[in-house]
């Protein structure tokens, strides 16, 4: 139960951090060493506590019985166990430091078993057979995690073994010493024989086992001080409601002079920007690679809020609405969109949390020209997706795309924005599936975020951005018959839309 809370508590943390953490390296290390076995964490932090206590406990007893018979001996074996102590506290510690040091090593090799090993990469895998290649990659990287680990480890059980012959042997000279009283009368072989044994016991005690649960100790109380961080980094509880059942309306939303850097970079990636969207209308967001579109998107949405300038929804400051009102007004598609291994009815049903019909669900599959293909699933609607299931199917990347595209559809949320979700269909397609979108949004405000430009034709405005600066805006027409940045992008394009002009 203590595990399944601890679980729990983790990922609502987590899930309500500021989503500057998600984005940040160093912060993404320090929450996946966290997350990374914390089951196994707790339960080790309590085996280990206790096993401690019974420790301590069994030492008192003998201590109290060699100061009780020859005192001497008992402060003697405690005062040379005390090297060990601090070498296992230390070593408890540099192993722990030693676990964030490989992080990134470890995040590397991860990564290259799955490319090795996982689905997703299994055509790529056998048409170029690149395996050999990329397990030359693994082993370097995993070398590199294994001798970070390994230099640590090795000096821990040279110093602690070391220190522990040192103290055995002492010991036996302890015995030694006593052989001397016995000789002489003033001990008997009896009580000798008892002292000897809890000599050896004492020694057993503090020379192997000790060390061992100080250095499990110190691991987690390494690891209580990276959780410490992790909460304390800012994050807030509303980040976890849902949108609001009755959605808040967009009627107006406005950039003034917004700028936007990432934290702890010095550059740029939005400067000055200043543009208005209005109700109803759709608007296309488009430029090269790089330009700021998906900074925007994350923007309007609220994902960033260390911004300079105002973003104003309903002429009110983006940050005066709540997160669950925020998540009521936006549903977005985006072009890293996930892919949930869950039925597709459930997929879709993603899109409206509070409840979504099984009508609304085939109606957005029939918008999106996927009502056909579900119906030849398995078990249509109720068919898993992915092959992590023993009935899981799987569909095409467009197929996935134009799920996550229904979510979007079902969404009862007045602004939707599709930041680039089409770039596994080729063009003709996606402004086919474009067109559709739009007649589907009639009466809705659309942000649609391509640097195909054949698809930005059917927005009512277009926002030409470069290098983080709004450089036009107007309709197409108006932008194709004057020089600027959008008549050279499309003309560069041109070869596309001809073909598309014909079978659109």
């Amino acid at each position: 139960m203590l595990r399944e809370n601890f679980r729990v508590s983790l990922v609502e943390k987590v899930a309500s951090l500021k989503y500057n953490y998600i984005e940040n390296q160093d912060s993404w290390d320090l929450i996946s060493r966290v997350c990374k076995e914390h089951e196994k964490q707790c339960t080790n932090a309590f085996s280990q506590l206790f096993d401690m206590v019974a420790l301590i406990i069994n030492v008192l007893g003998i201590l109290f019985v060699l100061l009780m018979q020859v005192w001497w001996t008992a402060v003697f074996i405690v005062l040379i166990s005390v090297p060990l102590f601090l070498i296992a506290l230390k070593a408890g510690k540099a192993s722990y430091e030693a676990s964030r040091m490989a992080q990134k090593y470890y995040r590397r090799v991860s990564y290259l078993s799955e490319v090795l090993n996982g689905r997703e990469a299994v055509e790529e895998r056998a048409l170029f057979q690149y395996s050999g290649r990329v397990n030359d990659k693994y082993r370097s990287q995993y070398e590199k995690f294994r001798k970070v680990r390994f230099r640590v480890n090795l000096k821990w059980f040279a110093k602690a073994k070391l220190s522990g012959i040192i103290t055995a042997f002492l010991s036996s000279v302890i015995i030694v010493i006593l052989v001397f009283p016995v000789r002489s009368g003033k001990l008997t072989i009896g009580l000798f024989i008892a002292i000897a044994g809890n000599v050896i016991s004492l020694i057993q005690s503090l020379s192997w086992q000790m060390p061992k649960y100080v250095d499990g100790l110190a691991k987690n109380k390494e690891y209580l001080v990276d959780l410490t961080s992790l909460v304390k980094l800012q994050g807030k509880a509303e980040y976890l409601d849902k949108p609001c059942k009755t959605p808040v309306s967009v009627e107006s939303l406005e950039f003034k002079n917004v700028s936007f850097k990432y934290p702890g970079t010095d550059r740029f990636i939005l400067k000055g920007m200043n543009f208005k969207i209005e109700e109803g209308k759709h608007y296309a967001f488009v430029g090269i690679n790089g330009a700021g579109k998906t900074t925007i998107t994350k923007l309007i949405t609220g994902l960033y809020e260390d911004f300079t300038g105002e973003i104003l929804i309903n002429n009110l400051s983006i940050k005066n609405y709540s997160q669950s009102q925020l998540k009521s007004m936006f549903s977005v598609v985006y072009q890293d969109f996930a892919k949930f291994y869950i039925s597709l009815k459930d997929n879709v049903a993603l899109g409206d949390v509070n409840g979504c019909s099984n009508d609304r669900i085939n109606e957005a599959l029939d918008i999106i020209d996927l009502k056909e293909a579900a119906e030849h699933l398995p078990n249509g609607l109720n068919s898993n997706l992915g092959k992590i299931n023993e009935d899981g199917v799987d569909i095409s990347g467009g197929q996935w795309q134009r799920t996550a595209m229904a979510r979007a559809i079902v969404s009862p949320a007045s602004l939707r924005v599709l930041d680039e979700p089409t770039a596994a269909i080729d063009p003709i397609e996606e402004t086919k599936l474009y067109k559709k979108f739009k007649q589907m949004s009639q009466g809705k405000t659309a942000v649609i975020v391509t640097h195909r430009l054949g698809s930005a034709k059917i927005a009512d405005k277009i926002v030409v951005l470069d290098k983080g600066k709004i450089v036009q805006i107007g309709t197409h027409d108006e932008l194709i018959n004057k020089d600027g940045k959008y008549k050279e992008m499309y003309e560069a394009q041109s070869k596309w839309y001809k073909v598309i002009d014909e079978k659109v």
